[in-house]
């Protein structure tokens, strides 16, 4: 919460399905791109909301399923739910915002009218949303027919068709460019407007986010017929609204590199980092960067040479402490050794590991303690340990790089692996 009240240097407000999210990438690698492009240049001091039609609990289905980060801010079932943080504690200015003119009763009484219409799950059903499938050929019909009926009952509401089947019906001030709206006043009254906002979208219900002043936007390649039809007929002399040449997370890294707003490389994206030389690192960079490096050494993706594993002991303190997520404690130069052992063992194998959440706090002149929840896929199983590692820099400036002098690991709770005896970092 108090990263949330500072000026934000770039703000990413993302749809997730089709968009941050790609369905028909297997190996999930434009998102994983993008977590390691945000957390070793951007978590630091900027902001990332996912902004989703999807309801709490079909929001936390999906991070089950996908490596995706732990936004700042989450904005669920279409812009009628504001949380903050990891614990989403809810936004309550914003509720007292859609109860004007709303009343759920009436919309339920007036909807069960309509044939055409046909209830989505009670887990889609929110206290500001009700939401239904309706038949494309039919659905511009009813829309107007239905808003007709509820207007007359005194509501003001707004009914939002997307997906070609999706119909939400919602109070007038909901939806995901208000709830972007209600957030940039926000932090404008509190002196703390992002120096940039990119928003990011693949379908009709993300239309509204365009259309908000002073933003950035992108519509990934893969967008729906009904979001670049409105794009033409709203905003195509708009030079701040861009359509992508790449599908999800990485048009969305393609958007960055468009606008100039920051660094668009993808650590995933180097080749060698012994040969990779950077300016302005910082203990993200360090974090994402060894385990980008351990998750290309297990999967026998780089050499199995003498010089890495050189370079890796230079980058530990001789004394330097790992303690295990079991309370084992090994020195890190044994850790590198036993790493030696298991170059390529997942060759072939669905092994990915990511890092999400690395802030970092100055603990001395040259010392920092960087926090994050480290993440291992293998197959089909998920492992995650809460991660505290001590760094210090090893010269006058970041470029000089990292000494790592200790690292803590506890497991995060649901995501224990039986026998850590086989864990690595």
């Amino acid at each position: 919460m108090n990263r949330i009240a500072m000026g934000a240097r770039l703000m990413i407000v993302s749809d997730l399905d089709h968009t941050m999210v790609d369905h028909h990438d297997a190996e999930n690698m434009s998102l994983l791109r993008f977590n390691a492009l945000w957390e070793s240049n951007y978590r630091h001091d900027s902001l990332l909301v996912f902004s989703t039609g999807r309801s709490p609990t079909l929001y936390k289905q999906l991070r089950k399923e996908k490596p995706m980060l732990t936004p700042d801010i989450t904005i669920m079932s279409v812009g009628t739910e504001i949380t903050y943080g990891n614990s989403m504690v809810p936004d309550d200015g914003w509720v007292e915002v859609l109860n004007q003119k709303w009343d759920r009763n009436i919309v339920t009484d007036e909807t069960s009218k309509f044939s055409e219409l046909t209830l989505q799950a009670e887990t889609e059903q929110r206290p500001h949303k009700v939401s239904f499938y309706v038949d494309r050929t039919k659905a511009q019909t009813v829309m107007k027919e239905l808003s007709e009926c509820l207007e007359k009952r005194g509501l003001d509401i707004k009914i939002i068709y997307s997906g070609g089947m999706d119909l939400d019906i919602l109070p007038q001030g909901a939806g995901k460019g208000q709830a972007l709206a209600y957030l940039l006043k926000k932090f404008k009254a509190e002196g703390k407007p992002p120096s940039n906002t990119l928003v990011c979208g693949d379908s009709g219900n993300d239309a509204e986010l365009f259309s908000i002043p002073e933003v950035y936007g992108v519509m990934v390649s893969n967008a729906q017929e009904e979001l670049l039809q409105w794009h033409a007929e709203n905003a195509k002399g708009n030079p701040n609204i861009i359509h992508a040449k790449e599908r999800c997370a990485a048009g969305i890294i393609e958007a960055i590199g468009h606008f100039n707003l920051g660094p668009n490389a993808s650590p995933r994206d180097v080749a060698d980092f012994i040969e990779c030389k950077l300016e302005n690192v910082n203990p993200g960079h360090e974090v994402v960067r060894f385990y980008l490096f351990y998750e290309r050494w297990r999967r026998g993706e780089i050499d199995n040479c003498e010089a890495y594993i050189a370079s890796l002991k230079a980058s530990c303190d001789p004394t330097a402490v790992f303690a295990f997520p079991s309370g084992v404690e090994r020195t890190l130069h044994e850790c590198i050794h036993r790493l030696r052992g298991c170059h390529g063992d997942q060759k072939g194998k669905q092994f990915r590991v990511w890092v999400d959440s690395v802030l970092s706090t100055p603990t001395g002149t040259s010392t920092w303690q960087v926090k994050f929840d480290k993440w291992e896929l293998s197959g089909d199983e998920r492992y995650s340990c809460v991660t505290t590692i001590i760094l210090n820099a090893k010269g006058s400036s970041a470029s000089d790089g990292y000494t790592w002098v200790n690292v803590q690991q506890k497991w995060l709770e649901g995501f224990e692996k039986k026998d850590d005896s086989t864990w690595f970092f």
